[in-house]
């Protein structure tokens, strides 16, 4: 048992759920006579691998039990949709329940959020370590929405609007067909949709996306794909050892830089991008490198805009934690 300070007695319990980790958080509010301005500081953090438990109940009270707090709020951020008292989404371990957990943990209340509305949340308690430029505007102009763009399992959109409180959109942006703009994307996009169906931009632009570009690029050169991994794709592009997985990832960030561009016209982006998403950070050098920011700006009669863009890239370990406690805290019914 690891007791915290006093402020922990009134500290916000917050989750960010995936198919392979939840990570939970205990976070303290540092007041301001606005709920939205207010910042939060985490007390507590530590990741569970969901496997390894048979609910999401035992993991909540273990890390309760394990920091000796018996909160009454919890705010549980995941993918997917609630539907009829469930959470949508086949990558989850087990279900989710907001009603049965919060019957289970004996609380007041137990919230569900998208992970991409908690990470827009989370936007304002960003630290300045965390964030790499990736696109410097050419010139300040009034801050205004805010869009978190994240390749993972999926490709996620959320739009943080400016206003008091703020609010934040959830979208399905990452269901936009996919576009080619050369002969080399024509040709992978022929290759994954050999009868022209519908293919959405997260069918390239997520983990699983590099995966399937890599090996449609090993067919197209008909050579043997030997990589079996994501994270062993970019490995390899970055190091430069497998000519496939280099121009994977040319086409990839070729491809994040169109849709990042046409995410920030479509929401008139000038409070920022942000690129959340744990293997952007990591292959930080070769998106820097790449033709993304030239794809970004190659919009027409649109460039002028986009230049006043900025655009990061952010590692968002805590950020999903730190989002739904902001999003706990700015509620109306806040207590």
């Amino acid at each position: 048992m690891n007791p915290l300070r006093g402020d922990a007695a009134h500290a916000l319990l917050a989750a960010d759920v995936g198919g392979t980790h939840a990570r939970m958080g205990l976070l303290a509010v540092n007041a301001s006579p606005q709920a939205h301005d207010a910042t939060l500081s985490v007390l507590a953090y530590q990741v569970y691998p969901c496997r390894d438990y048979t609910d999401l109940a035992s993991i909540v009270r273990r890390f309760c039990d394990e920091h000796a707090v018996k909160p009454r709020r919890f705010a549980l951020a995941c993918a997917g949709y609630l539907h009829e008292g469930r959470v949508l989404n086949s990558n989850l371990q087990w279900p989710i329940e907001p009603v049965a957990l919060k019957r289970e943990l004996g609380m007041d209340d137990v919230s569900v959020l998208n992970d991409f509305v908690a990470l827009a949340h989370a936007m304002p308690h960003l630290q300045a370590d965390s964030v790499m430029s990736l696109h410097r505007p050419s010139r300040q102009v009034a801050r205004g929405p805010v869009v978190v763009i994240g390749p993972g399992t999926g490709l996620g959109v959320a739009v943080r609007l400016p206003g008091t409180p703020p609010q934040v959109l959830q979208t399905e942006a990452g269901h936009i067909q996919l576009a080619a703009r050369t002969s080399r994307e024509l040709e992978v996009l022929a290759d994954l949709a050999p009868s022209g169906t519908h293919l959405p931009y997260d069918h390239a632009l997520s983990g699983p996306g590099l995966l399937r570009i890599y090996q449609a690029m090993c067919r197209i050169e008909d050579k043997p794909a030997s990589l079996h991994a994501p994270a062993d794709v970019v490995a390899a592009a970055v190091a430069n050892a497998d000519p496939c997985a280099v121009e994977t990832l040319q086409l990839f960030c070729g491809w994040l830089g169109s849709f990042t561009g046409d995410m920030a016209m479509l929401y008139g982006a000038t409070g920022g991008i942000y690129l959340a998403g744990g293997f952007l950070a990591r292959m930080f050098g070769l998106l820097e490198a790449s033709g993304f920011v030239a794809r970004f700006l190659d919009k027409g009669v649109m460039r002028p805009f986009l230049q006043t863009v900025p655009v990061y890239v952010v590692d968002h370990a805590q950020l999903g934690v730190i989002g739904a406690a902001s999003w706990l805290h700015e509620r109306p019914d806040n207590s």
